[in-house]
């Protein structure tokens, strides 16, 4: 069934230009077949080569790619001994050759257009990288809870490429399709950013006076966390490494940014004040509490969803914002 999907994508014409699509995975044995699949039956009439990277994993993940690969000769593999994302990213982008170099996750599906309409915008904009939508979309009841708390505006910001919005220039989007010579200008992705290394790199481009640009046509299916654990553990991982980039390139913390943390501090320091001092100080912890279950009666679609969404908000926001306090100065130079 895989291989008859493999070889069903559209003839290549030529017309288009040629595309390097790039992705490294770990511990991805779920999603990645359906990652894949998308990028193969994708409606692009030029020639696609695929280089996925391939680091340590405890499940099959390894396994699934050389049977992917072995059906069709457009993948390759390429290892990723570090299991490092941009180790990953930096050895595919060295494995593959053409100027359009699409970056895709393998938590990720993207849509039968994504590729051709990337390539346009990319075109049309002179843009130097192009990325839309990260459509969040669960399967189980806590899966789809994250998804409604990623694409909400109370759980993630204003971030264009999570919530949606007008076509415009952005200081970051999610994944990306990048012109090679600008991505090699730049220096490829910085191997000391395990995690936030694509914002890193979109600052690095627009430093140079490339424009990132942003295009809600184009639709990204992003599978979120299914458990609370690897909810928390994400979350507390995008706090502490943004903290990282906001130190390293100084300026760039943004009031967005800072919600996270001063929304944990403030609760912590009320919660210590009404044991100690007047239980007055509980006002500040009710209201965030009310606040959150207040917004998830409105951004839930179902009351499966409803009723997690308070503890998916929390977690959301306290891990950020714990990782983003906690983060070692020494975080970069020790990576």
């Amino acid at each position: 069934m895989f291989a008859e999907k493999l070889t069903s994508n559209t003839a290549h014409t030529g017309a288009e230009p040629a595309v390097s699509v790039i992705l490294t995975v770990v511990n991805e044995a779920t999603h990645l077949r359906e990652a894949i699949k998308a990028i193969l039956n994708s409606n692009y009439g030029g020639a696609i080569e695929i280089a996925i990277a391939v680091g340590p994993s405890k499940d099959k993940t390894e396994q699934i790619a050389r049977d992917i690969a072995a059906l069709d000769n457009r993948v390759k593999l390429i290892e990723n001994p570090s299991g490092r994302t941009p180790d990953g990213l930096n050895a595919a982008i060295a494995a593959t050759q053409h100027e359009i170099v699409v970056r895709i996750d393998g938590h990720s599906a993207i849509d039968p257009n994504y590729i051709r309409e990337a390539v346009r915008i990319l075109n049309e904009t002179g843009a130097v990288n192009v990325g839309g939508v990260m459509a969040a979309e669960g399967v189980t009841n806590f899966e789809r809870a994250v998804a409604r708390a990623m694409r909400s505006w109370i759980g993630v910001g204003g971030s264009r490429f999570h919530t949606g919005g007008d076509a415009a220039s952005v200081d970051t989007v999610y994944l990306g399709v990048f012109r090679r010579s600008a991505l090699i200008a730049a220096g490829g992705y910085d191997p000391r950013f395990t995690r936030a290394q694509d914002w890193e790199l979109n600052f690095r481009l627009r430093k140079a006076g490339g424009k990132v640009w942003f295009d809600p046509k184009l639709q990204v299916t992003y599978r979120p966390r299914s458990s609370v654990r690897s909810l928390a553990r994400q979350y507390f991982e995008y706090g502490r490494w943004r903290a990282a980039v906001s130190r390293y390139h100084k300026g760039t913390a943004s009031l967005r940014y800072l919600a996270a943390p001063l929304n944990l501090l403030v609760n912590l320091i009320s919660l210590i004040l009404a044991l100690f001092v007047s239980p007055w100080f509980l006002i500040a912890p009710v209201v965030y509490l009310l606040t959150v279950k207040l917004a998830s009666l409105f951004i839930g679609k179902s009351w499966a969803e409803r009723v997690r969404l308070p503890l998916v908000l929390i977690i959301m926001h306290f891990s950020w914002g714990f990782g983003f306090i906690t983060s070692p100065r020494g975080l970069i130079s020790n990576s």
